[in-house]
């Protein structure tokens, strides 16, 4: 949705300029060409407009978490190739048919067999695949210690089509380079068994990326850094790409010792004016957020009272700052996105996919 009106209920603001200068941030660190997480539609700001702005730094192809995220990417003109990251197990997860040009991830000797072995009657080339290395990160992958199942593997691959690409998945790069230094020499280690190196080798995320071209590889796959998300207090701050608003859509005063929203937890010390925002939990304010939240009205940061609902959220302001129909800024303004995760008790990568299918995105 690309409009200058302000909807009437909340609605979220994308920068594509500043996400593109995040993402040419990335490649410059890195040096090679960017194979851009827009799973999870696009991390909550929307996976078709996101990857239509990336398409001017000429990514590879672009990552996401499943064959529906692909279709939808190529429903909106995108022909790169995608890399579907859900392992894929054969009959199960990732069995079904297939969007055109996507590459299964492959992470255990089992499915590498299967996929090798059934390219089913209509197949006239290889099916593209990426085979993962777990090298610490525990969720999927063969193991780089795993000598049974490396050489397996390396069986399997010797003549192998179809073999495009191997990677790992970094777990503490934004915040252990030590660990992360160890992650990579396990990775090539791994690599070390198998009988040829494929075309595409990767595994910077965004941290890694930013850490300069020790990771590089032949790819790098940023993702939270293209949207706004800090990665570390080493790396350049990305420009914020992403605000949050709503409309203020009543206000009301409360004497001392009345209460405000479920259950009661909130209650006046003092006379309050309360102004209720359009604003809730299914529209990405996590409850956990309640009475910790704050948000941005009239230049002024106010702080949220009272549990967050599942489609309003109240919050305390002095007295003349705001009527009905204001803009109030839940992120993006004065408070960041990084202090608004930390306000909810999560992180940033949260506290974006959280944001409700019902809020209109708004790009410019």
């Amino acid at each position: 949705m690309t409009a200058s009106i302000q909807p009437s209920r909340a609605w979220v603001e994308v920068d594509l300029p500043a996400l593109l200068a995040n993402a040419r941030t990335v490649q410059s660190s890195a040096g090679v060409p960017l194979l851009p997480m827009v799973k999870a539609n696009g991390y909550g700001l929307g996976a078709v407009a996101v990857a239509r702005a990336l398409e001017s730094v000429a990514p590879w192809g672009y990552g996401v978490a499943t064959e529906a995220e692909a279709g939808e990417l190529r429903a909106g003109g995108i022909t790169r190739p995608i890399v579907v990251f859900t392992p894929w197990v054969p009959g199960g997860v990732g069995g079904g048919p297939r969007v055109e040009g996507t590459r299964a991830v492959i992470g255990d000797v089992e499915s590498l067999k299967a996929w090798l072995g059934d390219r089913g009657p209509s197949a006239r080339e290889p099916r593209p695949f990426h085979l993962e290395i777990d090298t610490g990160m525990s969720r999927s992958g063969i193991r780089w210690d795993d000598r049974d199942a490396l050489q397996a593997a390396a069986a399997l691959l010797d003549g192998a089509e179809g073999w495009e690409g191997v990677f790992t998945h970094f777990h503490s790069a934004d915040a252990d380079l030590g660990a992360t230094e160890t992650q990579w020499d396990r990775f090539q280690d791994a690599l070390c068994w198998f009988p040829r190196r494929p075309p595409l080798v990767h595994a910077a995320n965004s941290a890694g990326a930013l850490r300069g071209r020790m990771f590089g590889a032949d790819l790098a796959r940023p993702g939270i850094y293209l949207y706004g998300g800090e990665v570390g207090a080493w790396a350049p701050p990305p420009r914020p790409v992403a605000a949050l608003k709503c409309r203020v859509v009543a206000l009301r005063r409360v004497a001392p010792g009345d209460t405000v929203s479920y259950l009661g937890t909130w209650r006046a010390d003092a006379p309050t004016v309360i102004a209720t925002l359009a604003c809730g939990y299914a529209d990405g304010l996590l409850r956990s957020g309640s009475s910790a939240l704050r948000a941005e009205i009239g230049g002024q940061v106010v702080p949220v009272v009272g549990r967050v609902t599942m489609d309003m959220t109240m919050v305390a302001v002095p007295e003349g700052l705001t009527r009905p129909g204001d803009v109030a800024t839940i992120f993006g303004g004065q408070v960041s996105l990084a202090d608004h995760a930390e306000q909810m008790g999560t992180n940033v990568y949260e506290a974006l996919t959280s944001i409700g299918a019902r809020v209109p995105r708004i790009y410019r």
